[in-house]
């Protein structure tokens, strides 16, 4: 699932500054500071030792770096690194897996020559997330799984074909400012249809073996083209650069890119005609009609690799299974007393029901929607400052998702600024079917996709330049979604939630979050059907159908990705909880979470390494 995990990278993704293989002087700064930090009693030596322990890490870090920015020239884009900004990357062939599985053995092999005892703590975390993503990105290159996801490379939630166009709308990560700029869209365009004809091909392979997406996932990538199909050229996203050009480009600039533009979306439409043919008439027929990965050949390995790439636990199906169904009827409990508060007489399906009608709860324009979001944001802010000691210097702003991508999309999502503050991030809200949105969850929306979720846990590592380059720009789930699920928890502390259905809109959002464990394990491994993971989400939650609809088919698109949010956020609660217990009024909220967020985003196991050496450091004890 390359193309997730590059939308991942990309958009937080896990989206971002350029990497130079020369120290800036900010970045020697902070690393002299942390030497600064060693123990008063470690002799010259030992920390000549760790210097140059340090210098050969991090050499080997920034030639890693290189090499991947090279294979993968989005990731360097969204950095704001346009050295290869004219490609989008060689997705989907042989070559490029080939070249990716070599650059993670030779990083292996390299590091194993480093002695990790000679770093530092903090760059003994660095060395352990390292070797860490270098052999997970091996497991997912293994050829037994390549067999069984190269061979789908597109669905409704990810995909080029819903990327591309907002990444080259002049509003994306793109930029459009020079004529160099507006010839490398051009360039990406051919990158593009090359890579439509790719997909197109690697389906076929996926049908050859009997490797086959769903029917639902195909059905609504049909959809999805056939929207785009629909739109004037002048009416798509692709011609925003043109629509915005410059104005100090000269007039043979304008007229040549202009029709060079008109021609190449041209080229870029009948690339997608080409790929919507194939699914209608060739693909979807033979697309298979469950919904569960364990159901697809191949698929129960598959997803048993899914969950630990995702979770970074050694954790089972049933197992996570299990947890879901104690969360739902923990936080079920927690709902019946909002219930009884507020004096509803009912019973909890139909206070569900009437959260979900009533009037009240409801926005009543677009324009509402977004001036109610531009209201919590500044709530938010004015508590901010007793919780966190470092804010992002990347501004934060409000959007909701355009009109063409609306309808497939989440109830919000975030996509990151560039380090040196040149691009905000941004938390997008969805504003489709406004009837069917509901008001009680949006400070916990904005909390988890804003601040000081995904915007500080995103913003404060790419800002960080004594990180590497891959602890600064990419991530994995568990962490990146677990602190986003754990900021909605500080909603409580900073009195977001006095308001009883305020509080009711966060345990709905926990409730989606814990039945995710339910559903996402029993659509792929219990082999539950679309309906029935539908009706235990509307059974369990306030969700509309709309919205319970959309995350169904989400999990069935991309297995596993749900997990993560509550195994992530459970972790960082429960390292909190040990560092209260052990600190007792030593303990600093603000001091955790600058620990938490420090060196970017953990596996797991490292994060709660480094939480416990923090705590011993604390209470004055010895490792």
């Amino acid at each position: 699932m390359k193309i997730v995990r590059l939308a991942l990278v990309g958009a937080s993704a896990l989206s971002l500054a350029a990497c130079s293989t020369t120290m800036s002087a900010e970045s020697a700064a902070a690393i002299d500071a942390a030497m600064a930090d060693a123990p008063v009693n470690a002799a010259t030596g030992e920390q000549g030792t760790q210097a140059a322990a340090h210098d050969e890490l991090f050499a080997l870090f920034a030639d890693a770096d290189e090499r991947s920015l090279k294979l993968n020239p989005l990731s360097a884009l969204f950095r704001g690194d346009m050295r290869y900004a004219d490609r989008l990357g060689d997705f989907l062939t042989p070559a490029f897996n080939d070249a990716s599985r070599a650059d993670a053995r030779r990083n292996l092999a390299e590091l194993e020559q480093i002695d990790r005892t000679a770093l530092n703590e903090t760059d003994q975390i660095a060395y352990d997330v390292f070797a860490y993503n270098q052999r997970e990105m091996l497991d997912g290159l293994e050829p037994e799984i390549l067999a069984l996801t190269d061979v789908r490379p597109v669905n409704h939630f990810y995909g080029f074909h819903t990327f591309y166009p907002t990444f080259s709308s002049g509003e994306g990560a793109a930029p459009y400012k020079t004529v160099r700029d507006y010839e490398n869209g051009l360039s990406r365009n051919r990158d593009y249809i090359a890579l439509i004809d790719r997909a197109i091909a690697k389906f076929r392979e996926g049908m050859a073996s009997g490797v086959l997406e769903t029917k639902l996932t195909i059905g609504n990538v049909i959809e999805q083209l056939e929207t785009q199909a629909a739109m004037d050229i002048e009416d798509t996203p692709y011609w925003g650069p043109i629509a915005n050009l410059p104005e100090d480009f000269s007039a043979a600039d304008k007229a040549r890119l202009t029709a060079a533009y008109r021609q190449s979306i041209t080229d870029v439409r009948a690339a997608n005609q080409r790929l919507l043919a194939f699914l209608k008439d060739d693909y979807y027929p033979q697309a298979r009609t469950s919904v569960g990965l364990s159901q697809m050949q191949g698929g129960e390995a598959l997803y048993n690799q899914l969950i630990e790439q995702t979770t970074t636990l050694p954790l089972t199906a049933d197992y996570l299974h299990n947890l879901g169904l104690s969360e739902v009827a923990r936080i079920k409990t927690g709902m019946m007393e909002v219930k009884d508060e507020v004096g509803f007489d009912g019973s909890l399906p139909e206070f569900f029901d009437y959260i979900r009608t009533d009037p009240r709860f409801k926005p009543t324009s677009r324009e509402d929607l977004t001036q109610r979001y531009y209201a919590i944001g500044r709530e938010v802010d004015a508590k901010i400052p007793a919780f966190f000691s470092k804010l992002p210097k990347t501004k934060l702003e409000i959007r909701p998702y355009e009109e063409f991508r609306e309808k497939f999309e989440a109830g919000g999502s975030y996509q990151s600024g560039t380090p040196d503050g040149s691009r905000p991030g941004v938390f997008y809200f969805n504003a489709y079917d406004l009837p069917s949105r509901t008001t009680p969850g949006e400070t916990t929306l904005y909390l988890h996709e804003g601040a000081p979720g995904h915007h500080f846990q995103i913003s404060l590592a790419q800002e960080n330049e004594a990180l590497p380059a891959f602890m600064r720009f990419g991530g994995n789930t568990a962490y990146v979604e677990g602190w986003a699920l754990y900021s909605e928890t500080l909603g409580y502390p900073m009195g977001l939630y006095d308001d009883p259905y305020a509080r009711f809109g966060t345990l709905d959002d926990e409730m989606l979050r814990a039945m995710r464990l339910v559903v996402d394990t029993g659509l792929h491994s219990k082999g539950w059907t679309r309906d029935q993971a539908i009706e235990y989400m509307l059974a369990n939650s306030g969700m509309g159908r709309t919205d319970a609809t959309a995350e169904v088919e989400r999990y069935i698109a991309i297995p596993s990705q749900a997990l993560a949010y509550k195994v992530g956020a459970l972790k960082i609660q429960e390292l909190r909880a040990k560092a209260e217990a052990a600190l007792g009024d030593r303990f600093d909220i603000k001091a955790f979470h600058e620990q938490v967020l420090g060196t970017g985003a953990l596996p797991l196991p490292v994060l709660e390494a480094k939480i416990d050496r923090w705590i011993a450091d604390e209470a004055g004890t010895d490792g």
